[in-house]
Order: C-alpha cells, then sequence, then structure tokens
C-alpha cells in the first residue's frame, strides 16, 4: 500500500534503517486548506515505520516548526536522518522564518534517541550561506531573478573517503545570466555532526533548481539524485535533449562523493508531463535497488501520497534505468 493519509496532502519523503525497520519520513499539510499549493507554507512532518516498504503504520506528526520568533517558524522542510556511532539518530531539515516570508532557506539539525521525538540542536541552526566559501553561492534573494534564496533539502552522509561527514544541498550559483543555468548542489563537511564548513557547490548548471539531492554509490560508481521541474531546464540542456522535457526525477554521475560530476546521458530517469512521480529516493531492500517518491500530476490533479516502490536497474554502462518509467529503454 501506498503511504497515504486520508486528511493530508504527502510529498517528499526520505528514509533511513534502524537495522529492523525503515523508518519513513515525509511533508504533510492538511487537506482542508483546500489548494494543494498552499501545503508548501502549512508544513509539519509525518513518519511511518514499514518492514518492506510497502505496509506502512503511521506513527503521526515528528517534527514542526519552531515557536516563533525563529529562524525556522514558518515551515519545516525537506530532509534526511543519519546515525552517529554512539547510536543517536540526527535530523537535518529545510527551515524558513515568518519574518522572511519564507524566502530565504537554512539547514537545520535535530536529534533523537527513538527517531519519532526530535530535540533541535541549540536553536535547531547549523548551516547558512555565510563566511569565506559563500562568495560560490546566490547568498541573497535575487527578486524577480529567481523564486527565492535556496538553500534546503540537506542530504547528510558519512564521509567514504576519510571521517567525518558530507552534506549536499539544493543552492544556486551567482552572477550567471541565465537563471535556469545557475541551479547547483551545494556541499558542506563535518567532523562531527554539529560543527559544518560550508565548501564550494560540487556541481552548477544545467537547470534552474536541482531539488532534494541524494548521494549513494554502486558498483563504484557513484549517483546524485535530483528532482526538477520542465520549466526550470536550461538552453543547453534544452538543445542537448533529444526528445520534450519532463518533469520528474534525473541524476549526475561521477567517480567520487565529491565529484567531478556530470548529467547522466539519455533520457530522463524518471519523468513525465504532467509529472507521475516526483522527489524521488533510491533505498536498497532486500538487496534491491528501489524507487519511491510522491504521486503528482500535476498541478490541477494534485494526488499527494508516496507511491510503492518499484525496481531500479544498474546498466552495464553504469547509467540507471527504472523499467516501469515512461520512455526509459536500456
Amino acid at each position: 500500500m501506498v503511504i497515504a493519509l486520508e486528511d493530508k496532502w504527502i510529498w517528499d519523503s526520505w528514509y533511513a534503517h534502524d537495522g529492523e525497520k525503515w523508518h519513513g519520513y515525509f511533508l504533510q499539510a492538511d487537506k482542508s486548506l483546500g489548494d494543494p499549493d498552499a501545503r508548501h507554507f502549512n508544513v509539519t512532518q509525518g513518519h511511518a515505520v514499514s518492514d518492506d516498504l510497502k505496509t506502512w503504520t503511521h506513527l503521526g506528526t515528528t517534527f514542526a516548526p519552531a515557536d516563533g520568533p525563529a529562524w525556522d517558524d514558518k515551515t519545516t522542510w525537506t530532509g534526511s536522518v543519519v546515525q552517529d556511532d554512539g547510536g543517536q539518530w540526527h535530523l537535518f531539515y529545510t527551515g524558513t522564518s515568518a519574518a522572511e516570508n519564507a524566502m530565504y532557506q537554512r539547514i537545520g539539525h535535530a536529534t533523537s534517541d527513538d527517531m519519532h521525538n526530535w530535540t533541535r540542536v541549540g536553536d535547531g541552526l547549523c548551516l547558512d550561506i555565510t563566511g569565506e566559501n559563500a562568495k560560490y553561492y546566490e547568498a541573497d534573494h535575487m527578486v524577480g531573478f529567481w523564486h527565492d534564496r535556496a538553500m534546503r533539502d540537506p542530504w547528510v552522509m558519512r564521509d567514504p573517503e576519510g571521517e567525518g561527514w558530507l552534506m549536499y544541498f539544493t543552492a544556486r550559483a551567482p552572477n550567471i545570466a541565465e537563471a535556469n543555468a545557475g541551479g547547483a548542489i551545494g556541499f558542506a563537511t563535518s567532523p562531527d555532526l554539529v560543527n559544518w564548513r560550508l565548501e564550494p557547490p560540487v556541481f552548477v548548471g544545467g537547470f534552474g533548481q536541482l531539488e532534494v539531492p541524494q548521494v549513494f554509490e554502486r558498483n563504484g560508481t557513484w549517483y546524485c539524485l535530483f528532482c526538477n521541474d520542465a520549466i526550470h531546464w536550461s538552453n543547453e540542456y534544452l538543445d542537448s535533449y533529444s526528445d520534450k522535457p519532463v518533469t520528474g526525477t534525473h541524476y549526475l554521475i561521477g567517480s567520487s562523493p565529491r565529484g567531478p560530476w556530470h548529467i547522466a546521458p539519455g533520457a530522463f530517469l524518471d519523468g513525465d508531463m504532467p509529472c507521475r512521480r516526483y522527489a524521488a529516493r533510491i533505498v536498497e531492500h532486500e538487496g534491491q535497488l528501489q524507487i519511491l517518491g510522491f504521486e503528482d500530476r500535476g498541478r490541477d490533479q494534485f494526488v499527494g501520497q508516496i507511491m510503492d516502490p518499484e525496481p531500479v536497474v544498474v546498466n552495464p554502462d553504469g547509467t540507471l534505468y527504472i523499467p516501469t518509467s515512461k520512455g526509459q529503454a536500456t
């Protein structure tokens, strides 16, 4: 069964395994709002558990915006969950404030011993576009040029090439004339999950934004998933693409988690018009890669539930393939 709630829309999701069960976290908003677009600014985070990624038990709301005034008193959006060496769980999330009309995004941090009840570390704020490497980012809201100051969707993972931790996030690069060519995968490093250093982006270009990044390795090849709307394709990528633009999930490919990264060749991994599935994640369950994302169908037919997982195949050349995805070819 899909991850669904009768009275709430569900969209972006992320997953963690505790050794026995899958924990699914997701953005949720009350359907009583009437307009699905209103969900973005009336959001909390939900939590469900599963043995098989198909049958889910809902545990209710797990995280919400702070009481104001605070840097994250308006929204707490998409993130990721990891476990440290001591067994404590860490939630990294996107926060915005009412004072800034949710236009400036920053990254927050909370911890938990049970994966459901979360406590902010200090005031929660762990990373902003500040310091010596801020020059590599669009650090201010470029009103009239782009719709927000992007710094969201943190994906945190252990550094496989050394000690410490890596963070990837949705961002934008500065001083690029074409708005749809300024999307970036932001990057930060930490020795301890608490103290973070902003680094230059690991990828810039191709799209106006690369949302909900997820980095993983398979057979020595590194992948960085991202999702994107067809209206945010750059002119260069449009010219290079042999088919019509689609909305959905694609990926970067590289030889190291630090890059260099390039846009995977061929068909968009999981796209359609109107969008079928968005903000997808790939997890490994019982030795098989599986993709999960929310059912979209576009603004006029928004569904708001997480679709059942579907298998992902790694082709001999290292590219990814979803047999059930429209337009895919091996």
